[in-house]
């Protein structure tokens, strides 16, 4: 009686064969009821890759596989009925192979902070790739009044342009943003630029002292290897004389982190007018009693729009009279990120408690402002 064939449920390519260490039947490539021969094309892959990422700069990367349809099938059915380990898997496959290709083209793995993110779809045999953003951090000077932070989108036209926005789309012409992203972007290249600051300024509000921290982030960027020194020129040349930048260095996400999550202390030089000639004498008096206290201050009147309506306690530090006539004064604020300046001045119909016109019992109002330092 002729011996008997034996009958195999799988059949593998010799590459699939060897990671599954399971019994079944060696066929070639193209009929691997797992891989279906992509095993054998991650030099192919690999060309690919390198040819859709010609433009940007990248030294690190990461591999992942995305399994859907028939492929994600034969995986769930092979761990329910074999016990398939993650490592046997054809993710892990897929992963591990078009990562050796890559290395051997001069690229480096890397798990956190890769500059791309690769994944590979076999069910369709498309790839998607993120480009990790690049991070610039520095100080700005702004110079001038009337330009914003950032980018200010008319509110009508959600940046459409109408006839309110002089059809620019925009509140504000530009933004230190724009200065300083434009020529970022024209170096670097990138889709975009962000600006991410510790705080912000109004936008009638000069900063100036030695500058406000902040991080730009260069979204998609082409370039990674950048005399930052040399970064600087292109910026002031477009930015000046309204904005500068100084002290320019690589970056990171935790960066953004620390600059949004951190109280910093800011020092402020306001110029305030009173509705009437204020002695000297009072004015000392009313200036020590803002100074070192904890203030009460409800969300003011003129952001109530966007921002929750709270009662924010922020303290104040030293405050002194730097100049006095008559109904003029100018002085010099130190106080908790957070506190608004103009409304510690005017009351703001009475959000504010105490505030400099609470204690002289007489209107002020701030008509200049700057921010002199950012304190740590």
């Amino acid at each position: 009686m002729p011996m008997l064939k034996p009958v195999y449920e799988l059949e593998f390519c010799e590459k699939c064969a060897e990671r599954s260490g399971l019994e079944c039947k060696i066929v070639e490539a193209e009929r691997c009821i797992y891989c279906n021969g992509i095993l054998w094309r991650m030099d192919e892959f690999c060309r690919k890759i390198l040819v859709d990422l010609k433009d940007y700069e990248f030294e690190s990367f990461l591999v992942g596989t995305r399994l859907e349809g028939s492929l994600k099938a034969l995986e769930d059915f092979l761990a329910e009925k074999y016990g398939f380990e993650a490592e046997k898997s054809i993710r892990y496959q897929l992963n591990r192979e078009l990562s050796l290709e890559l290395q051997k083209a001069g690229k480096i793995p890397e798990f956190n902070k890769p500059d791309v993110t690769i994944l590979f779809n076999p069910e369709t045999m498309e790839f998607e790739y993120k480009i990790r953003s690049l991070y610039i951090s520095g100080r700005y000077i702004k110079r001038v009044r009337n330009i914003s932070q950032t980018r200010w989108i008319c509110s009508k036209c959600k940046g459409k342009g109408c006839e309110e926005c002089n059809f620019q789309g925009k509140k504000y012409y530009t933004s230190v943003e724009e200065l300083i992203a434009e020529p970022c972007v024209g170096v670097l290249g990138g889709e975009n630029a962000l600006l991410h600051g510790a705080g912000r300024e109004d936008v009638d509000a000069r900063m100036l002292g030695s500058g406000r921290p902040f991080v730009l982030e260069i979204v998609k960027p082409k370039k990674r290897k950048i005399d930052l020194k040399e970064l600087e020129n292109p910026i002031n040349d477009k930015a000046s004389p309204k904005v500068v930048v100084k002290d320019l260095d690589l970056a990171d996400e935790k960066t953004v982190r620390f600059l949004k999550g951190t109280p910093f202390k800011k020092k402020y030089r306001a110029k305030i007018r009173f509705d009437d000639i204020v002695e000297e004498e009072k004015l000392e008096k009313a200036v020590e009693g803002l100074s070192n206290r904890i203030i009460n201050q409800r969300t003011p009147l003129r952001v109530q729009h966007r921002r929750a309506d709270l009662v924010r306690k922020k303290k104040t530090y030293g405050i002194k009279i730097l100049f006095h006539k008559k109904d003029v004064a100018v002085i010099e604020i130190e106080a908790d990120s957070g506190l608004y300046i103009k409304e510690l001045v005017s009351g703001d119909e009475g959000r504010t408690k105490p505030s400099l016109s609470e204690l002289l019992e007489m209107n002020a109002r701030v008509e200049k402002l700057d921010v002199i330092e950012i304190l740590s």
